[in-house]
């Protein structure tokens, strides 16, 4: 039997079936924060730095293919098309990817997943480097929707390993919204530089090199893989159905139409500006007041459950999506409109903490990448209806006007967050039997 470990001694414990625990109680000596005492846990530097590199070309692709295509073939509306159409394709088979990640375990999926996506950005750079027929875009950049959701996967990891340290696993929640507003913000930057500095297709080829490389060694550390879990051979309820979930998704989509119409417009109001190469740092300046917020949030005690928190960090961001309107429509200054969007970014990230947090405590046993990946899709999707909205009121009426589409989708997404979810938690009833 193993003898009692002292109360401010860190317990590790890693079985075969892959167990940690983690004791984050207080200590006799200097505290050393929240994220530092996340990455005492063996394995998790590991996974999370293989998991940064895969996700930065997140915010390449998109970038690199529209440079890369309106280049060669002098068409951005084929460029935009085809990176359309990805989006769509994504939106369809990640939640299957996810399904089957959750079902026969990640390395054994994401790997072989992430290299059909990575033969897919490959295809699409030779066949516009060759002038293959524009039907061969399409079908190329289609094929990358197979990449795995790799935030959620991520978060699946970190919620397995702090299993019933709400704490502990807030922090880590908040620590991945800061990653991922980090990687928004390097990502269009860097497949920039490349595609501007070297040769048209430099983005996309480095964008496949880390992919390819940072999840064969998020995949490599077996330790902090979430164990597969065997479900009864009943047909599951279709997940977007389960209790508590379906307010969750449609907030999503809302959110989701937050961010594409923020960021149509803004480059639209810059551009009337006569500053539209500035419109990209003033985006960034949203991402960074997010991510700086996130990591403040994930500093922080969480008070209360999730569920009582969310209503409230909804109103912030509703109430702080107000001072872009009110920039533009006031004072005609792409300065004020840069610092009016750094103060809205700050909601943002402690809204989709809270969000993510809510999603993992409403999905059920052994579904959590689906889970993560459908809340996903529904932002993919907001995000294709708010930057077709934002841009048709741009050219309609004014960029000014346009800004009051974040804030109408941030409204509408109170609303459902307001009238449907449940602080006293009735969902967990029922999740065993999903």
């Amino acid at each position: 039997m193993p003898q009692p470990t002292p109360r401010n001694t860190p317990l590790y414990t890693v079985t075969a079936d892959t167990l940690v625990a983690v004791d984050f109680s207080p200590r006799t000596t200097k505290d050393p924060g929240p994220y530092r005492r996340l990455f005492t846990v063996p394995g998790t530097r590991a996974f999370t730095v293989g998991n940064l590199l895969a996700r930065v070309p997140m915010g390449m692709f998109g970038v690199s293919a529209v440079l890369m295509i309106a280049g060669a073939r002098g068409s951005y509306a084929l460029a935009g098309a085809v990176v359309a159409t990805g989006l769509a394709a994504t939106a369809v088979v990640a939640p299957w990817t996810a399904r089957l990640v959750d079902r026969y375990g990640q390395a054994r999926i994401a790997v072989p997943a992430t290299l059909l996506a990575a033969l897919g950005s490959l295809s699409l750079l030779l066949c516009v480097r060759h002038g293959a027929p524009a039907w061969t875009l399409f079908a190329s950049y289609a094929a990358t929707a197979t990449t795995p959701n790799l935030g959620g996967m991520s978060r699946a990891r970190w919620a397995h390993l702090l299993k019933g340290d709400h704490g502990a696993l807030h922090t880590a929640n908040s620590f991945e919204q800061a990653v991922d507003e980090l990687c928004f913000m390097l990502g269009p930057v860097l497949a920039a530089f490349l595609c501007g500095t070297l040769f048209p297709e430099a983005g996309t080829l480095a964008g496949v090199v880390l992919l390819v490389t940072g999840m064969l060694l998020f995949a490599a550390q077996r330790s902090t893989e979430p164990p597969v879990t065997q479900r009864a051979p009943t047909r599951a309820t279709a997940l977007f159905r389960a209790p508590g979930m379906p307010p969750l998704l449609s907030v999503c989509l809302a959110m989701g139409v937050v961010f594409g119409a923020m960021e149509v417009v803004t480059i639209a109001y810059a551009d009337a500006q006569g500053h539209r190469s500035a419109a990209g740092a003033v985006l960034a300046l949203q991402a960074a007041g997010s991510c700086a917020a996130g990591l403040l949030y994930g500093a922080v005690k969480p008070a209360g459950p999730a569920a009582n928190r969310y209503p409230w960090c909804v109103a912030v961001m509703t109430a702080l999506l107000t001072l872009p309107l009110l920039a533009a429509a006031l004072t005609g200054s792409l300065l004020a409109l840069a610092g009016a969007l750094l103060g809205a970014g700050m909601a943002t990230a402690p809204t989709m903490v809270t969000g993510m947090t809510l999603i993992q405590e409403r999905t059920p046993e052994g579904r959590i990448n689906e889970g993560m990946t459908l809340a996903v899709t529904g932002l993919l999707g907001g995000i294709a209806a708010g930057s077709a909205l934002g841009g048709w009121l741009a050219e309609h009426a004014s960029a000014p006007a346009g800004f009051g589409v974040p804030v109408a989708a941030a409204a509408v997404a109170l609303m459902i967050t307001l009238f449907s979810v449940d602080p006293s938690n009735r969902f967990r009833r029922s999740r065993a039997t999903h």
